[in-house]
């Protein structure tokens, strides 16, 4: 199973934008124009990595329930608003667990792609650091399925907010 790079589709095409103007184009307006282009190609693109962050999900769980992996994690049920990038960064880890306990080499490429999907995306919050909230070890532990379905929810208050 091939796994695409999904957060570097738009890239690429502003790249050989950048490129094309470059070359043809060594005007003062068509240096701004390059500028412009490449700058645009760094910038994040939050509403496709949230959904694609979905999408991968959606996979991960459909592969696990044919392997039938078995773990608990640590899985915040009941995210707070003002909390949910704490709650994030708990999924976050977590998903590494399930990484490294998979031998299946489809839910470890779709795990890295989707950690680094939330993370760019998550890039300017990052350092947000929430008062009130629980700790990834103070949270329940709980089976993977429940565990992917808390994660969607919480991807869900993400995605609305972009």
């Amino acid at each position: 199973m091939r796994i695409s790079k999904q957060y570097l589709r738009g890239t690429s095409i502003q790249c050989y934008l950048c490129l094309l103007l470059n070359s043809h184009f060594l005007t003062e307006a068509g240096i701004h124009v390059f500028i412009f282009s490449c700058v645009s190609a760094g910038l994040p693109k939050t509403e496709a990595n949230w959904d694609f962050v979905r999408h991968d999900l959606k996979q991960i769980e459909n592969l696990i329930q044919s392997i039938h992996m078995d773990a608990t994690l640590y899985t915040e049920s009941n995210v707070r608003p003002d909390c949910k990038i704490t709650a994030m960064k708990c999924f976050l880890l977590e998903l590494r667990v399930i990484s490294q306990e998979s031998k299946n080499n489809s839910i470890k490429e779709l795990v890295d792609n989707l950690i680094i999907l939330a993370n760019n995306s998550l890039s300017s919050d990052w350092n947000i650091t929430e008062s009130g909230c629980k700790e990834c070890e103070e949270l329940e532990e709980k089976n993977i399925k429940d565990f992917l379905e808390s994660f969607l929810h919480i991807v869900q208050l993400f995605f609305n907010l972009s």
